[in-house]
């Protein structure tokens, strides 16, 4: 089986889309990885972001078809404990999709944004936000960093 360094652009892309998800990946050092090898500098960016944005609108969706009865019934998560944590997702709203690119956090604020439907149209549009800028931002430490990025990703 091919690894994703081995796709290129489409690895780099398949991966910031898993990362986004659930599983344990990080779209950040694939991203690196990227930039290491000469990918170009802005496709590099544009395909991490679109990737990982996606992956994110996933886990928006997901949490769009759920049902609160499903909840209660296969999480055995009460009605009103759900009507408690909306609260806290109405205090912060749409900003929330600005943060949906953080480990662990970032996969439940998309699900909960879903869920509870809030505004889908800037939502989406925070979330490619929040990506753009987390990827623009590890670009910039990459060049900044560059000779100790190459030393640390050559002692494995």
């Amino acid at each position: 089986m091919e690894t994703l360094a081995e796709l290129g652009y489409w690895g780099l892309f398949i991966g910031s889309f898993l990362a986004s998800t659930i599983l344990p990946m990080s779209a950040d050092v694939l991203l690196i990885g990227a930039l290491a090898i000469d990918g170009n500098v802005w496709l590099c960016v544009a395909i991490a972001t679109v990737g990982n944005w996606l992956g994110g609108l996933t886990s928006y969706g997901i949490g769009w078809l759920g049902k609160w009865e499903w909840i209660e019934k296969w999480l055995k998560v009460k009605k009103e404990k759900l009507l408690r944590q909306k609260k806290n997702i109405d205090r912060y709203g749409v900003w929330l999709a600005l943060f949906t690119w953080l480990p662990l956090v970032g996969d439940l604020f998309a699900i909960a944004l879903g869920f509870y439907r809030i505004r889908p149209y800037t939502s989406t549009v925070y979330m490619l936000i929040g990506r753009l800028a987390r990827f623009l931002l590890w670009t910039f430490l990459y060049f900044r960093y560059a000779e100790h990025f190459t030393q640390f990703i050559s002692s494995f």
